[in-house]
């Protein structure tokens, strides 16, 4: 029989205390507060990402029913729905951004070398955008359309473990393209994106920083042709060519050559055309690389689907991001603690299990090895799984 920890306090445990209360210091100002401190605002909105909580009325009621069992999770004040709902409202989302960044930086390591699908030696990232659809009477702040209300979550992903690197929440009118802007680009490093991140101004800023694009082009974007390389058909490549912008707009933005491939899928008949700065890698590889960009979409929906980011507790805009932060957090967290403990069980399974086990005094490896022998918790048909390839 397992006499230690609880499930969580254990899963709790691979939490760096230390920095999350150097995020505290960071953004904090005045007196820290005494009786229901950032650390338990912390665990509760993470016991309610793991349990899959509907309300703050649920959390408050869940942890409630436990209350003798609060201290020993990490607790060391009273769960209430209205402390709960200040918190959120008041205390800077910037804190659990911060602290979400800790996390990555200690994931990123644990997934370098797993394998991406594509024959590259670089590191490999995707942007993309996914909007998350909000009520406009209860959320004013986030007006999109004339009915309607959103906010966009704009990520880069690290296709080494699909861990997120750069994650920035805006309203659901800004455009994609002006995201490039805060990226911190990584010399040597490949970014692919579809063709709405297609500005040539910005992109010759990979350029510049030594660091290699994949996009799509669009129908108005004109270019001349300056060599035509040998291709082989049967890979589906029809065209390697070297170009350069043929607008006076366009040159002035990117001066430099660029290598645009086509690519006709054989299963689909469909016709894609490429863009990209590095002449050195096949073309067939480059083909590769775009088609990687899904995995940002499988992130996506996954998350939506596992995590609560679609339902909010709070309707101001700091408790959307704060929430937003800590269950991208908790993602992180798990992807950590599976290669901590060296797990085969996909997140998918973890999570489940996570869910129906935190108030058991039991190891999270004993639980997953019980599980191992049921067939309710294996990934159904159509459960998308972000860590087998």
């Amino acid at each position: 029989m397992h006499a230690g920890r609880f499930v969580f306090s254990e899963l709790v445990a691979n939490l760096p205390q230390k920095e999350f209360h150097k995020c505290v210091a960071q953004y904090h100002r005045g007196a820290l507060p005494r009786r229901f401190s950032y650390w338990d605002q912390y665990l509760a909105m993470a016991f309610a990402q793991l349990t899959y909580r509907e309300s703050l009325r649920d959390i408050e009621a869940c942890l409630g029913s436990v209350s003798g069992k609060l201290y020993h999770l990490g607790f060391r004040g009273t769960v209430a729905r209205s402390t709960l709902a200040d918190a959120n409202e008041t205390r800077d989302w910037r804190i659990f951004a911060a602290f979400a960044q800790t996390l990555i930086a200690t994931a990123r390591p644990l997934y370098a070398a797993d394998p991406i699908g594509v024959d590259l030696d670089q590191s490999l990232y995707a942007l993309d955008s996914t909007t998350i659809d909000l009520c406009l009477s209860m959320f004013p702040w986030a007006a999109f359309r004339k009915h309607k209300a959103a906010v966009k979550m704009h990520t880069l992903l690290d296709l080494h473990g699909n861990i997120p690197v750069f994650i920035r929440v805006s309203d659901g009118k800004l455009h994609d393209v002006n995201v490039l802007d805060d990226l911190v680009i990584e010399p040597g490093a490949f970014y692919v994106f579809d063709r709405g991140y297609l500005d040539f101004a910005r992109l010759y800023r990979f350029t510049l920083a030594a660091a290699f694009f994949v996009t799509r082009s669009k129908e108005n974007v004109v270019l001349q042709r300056r060599y035509s390389h040998t291709v082989d058909k049967s890979t589906g490549i029809c065209v390697d060519q070297t170009v350069i912008l043929a607008t006076y707009g366009s040159a002035c933005a990117y001066p430099d050559a660029l290598r645009r491939i086509v690519y006709v899928d054989p299963k689909t008949d469909i016709r894609l055309e490429f863009i990209t700065n590095n002449f050195a890698l096949p073309a067939l590889t480059i083909a590769q690389i775009y088609k990687s960009r899904w995995q940002i979409e499988l992130f996506f929906k996954w998350i939506k689907q596992h995590l609560r980011i679609k339902a909010f507790y709070g309707t101001s805009e700091n408790a959307v991001k704060t929430q937003i932060w800590i269950a991208v957090s908790i993602y992180v967290l798990v992807a950590i603690v599976r290669k901590r403990l060296g797990l085969e069980a996909t997140l998918y399974q973890i999570l489940q299990i996570l869910s129906i086990t935190p108030f058991e005094k039991m190891s999270i490896l004993q639980a997953l090895q019980e599980a191992n022998s049921q067939t309710h918790l294996h990934d159904p048909a159509k459960q998308l799984n972000l860590w087998d390839f």
